[in-house]
């Protein structure tokens, strides 16, 4: 039997608060200050220090604007570090609405795709659903940038600048989303009553073409092919002449997109480590290569990071960024806020509990391009480069401890090189399926 709160509970609570001195002293700083505020500990915050020992060359922070595109501006600003070398160049931006136009048209067709396989499931069967919950969102994950850039390469931001709708993207999904789900209504009743498959896929193509438009008027066209030249930081001019977006990675990024591996952390039980995963419905290119994820311990992705960083390489990754952080200072630190102090309580929840018990998700990706290492070789923080622009941190790059790292930190991307034996025979196994639904397909929605 369920029991309810009583007024006797209620006085119980009351007498128990006014007791307590400190609890008041609490309730004054909050309600001035904000909880967070009145947390804020002045020991973490004069613990932040911009040196590293080891440290990638960037470029200027950039800004996804109000977009969740951060996995696609982690993603570029990972490239253009190589870019940067191979053209001599301090600062450069490569174009992040061309990304997103290709995205959002991929992703137009995987969900109709999506449709036409799961037509015959119930419309409120809980994958039709969750289908239908996100068709195009700007989220999405490092397999899924690769595939992008192995099928349309990249262009400078100067070829395909941002417009209003790529930097605020809100109303443009909207109306695709709408017209998604008008067409996954016609396509699941094109296949209950019956409608040759040619068919439906003449529908599809129409469907398409309209998505093709909207993102165009949008967006602007993608070029197929533009003229490209440049001066070096030397002031020295160079012309490469007109080149397509493929050749344009091919010699000035120039990274084998196949060498890289995801490695996440997910210490749940229920994905043992050393194990490939992939999650069901997770992407956007259909055709290129899966969502794939090699659970390994947090040191493992600590010492890959770490290495990769040494040899002058960025590293993309996934976390959560909402979890002891402080946006105007660019702070991640597990003793940024004494909650306990002022609230009584603490935290208590472990990662893979966070996890499971809905707590903890991956919600945004950045690059890390900077490593302190302490005389014993171990990481002690991590600089950041993140893309809300330069108000943040230290013009827009943020400093990381090596204690949050391994509470919030689930996934990053590396070379193969930096896995060890038994990690790189994993690689060769068949992956396991998790649910559309599963955390680790978190920071794609």
């Amino acid at each position: 039997m369920r029991e309810e709160l009583s007024s006797q509970d209620v006085r119980a609570f009351r007498t128990s608060f006014e007791a307590n001195p400190a609890h008041r002293l609490a309730m004054n700083a909050v309600t001035n200050s904000g909880l967070m505020e009145a947390a804020l500990s002045r020991r973490s915050v004069m613990s932040v220090d911009h040196v590293y020992s080891h440290q990638v060359p960037a470029g200027k922070a950039t800004n996804q604007q109000k977009t969740g595109r951060c996995w696609l501006f982690a993603g570029l600003n990972t490239l253009r570090t190589a870019a940067m070398q191979k053209m001599g160049l301090k600062e450069f931006e490569l174009s992040q609405a061309y990304q997103m136009f290709w995205d959002k048209l991929e992703k137009a067709n995987f969900f109709l795709e999506n449709m036409l396989e799961t037509a015959e499931e119930p419309l409120d069967s809980r994958v039709v659903m969750w289908l239908l919950g996100d068709p195009l969102g700007d989220g999405g994950q490092w397999d899924m940038f690769a595939n992008l850039v192995r099928k349309y390469g990249v262009v400078p931001k100067t070829v395909m600048p941002e417009s209003s709708s790529s930097s605020e993207s809100r109303s443009m999904n909207a109306v695709l989303v709408a017209r998604l789900r008008e067409h996954a209504m016609t396509l699941r009743k094109g296949v209950s009553s019956g409608a040759p498959a040619e068919e439906l896929r003449q529908r599809k193509a129409g469907m398409l073409d309209e998505v093709y438009r909207i993102l165009s008027i949008c967006m602007g066209q993608p070029p197929d092919e533009f003229c490209w030249q440049w001066r070096d930081s030397d002031d020295e001019f160079h012309r490469a002449g007109v080149l397509a977006p493929l050749r344009f990675f091919d010699e000035y990024v120039g990274l084998s997109l196949d060498d890289y591996v995801c490695l996440i952390n997910a210490p749940t039980g229920d994905k043992p480590f050393g194990k490939l995963y992939t999650v069901q419905y997770l992407g956007n290119v259909l055709g290129g290569s899966p969502v794939i994820y090699l659970n390994a311990p947090i040191q493992d992705l600590r010492s890959a990071a770490m290495e990769t960083i040494r040899d002058g390489q960025p590293v993309w990754f996934a976390c959560d960024v909402g979890k002891m952080f402080h946006r105007k200072l660019g702070v991640m630190d597990m003793g940024l806020y004494d909650l306990e102090a002022v609230l009584g309580v603490g935290l208590g929840l472990g990662k893979g509990d966070r996890l499971q018990y809905c707590q903890s998700r991956m919600n945004h990706a950045m690059v890390l391009t900077a490593v302190d290492v302490d005389p014993d070789g171990s990481p002690t923080r991590w600089r950041v480069e993140n893309s809300w622009g330069d108000e943040i941190g230290d013009k827009g790059f943020m400093m990381m401890t090596d204690e949050w790292f391994g509470e919030y930190v689930y996934e990053i991307t590396v070379q193969r090189q930096y896995l060890s034996p038994e990690l790189l025979k994993a690689l060769d196994t068949e992956p396991v399926v998790l649910p559309p639904w599963d955390p680790m397909g978190s920071v794609a929605r």
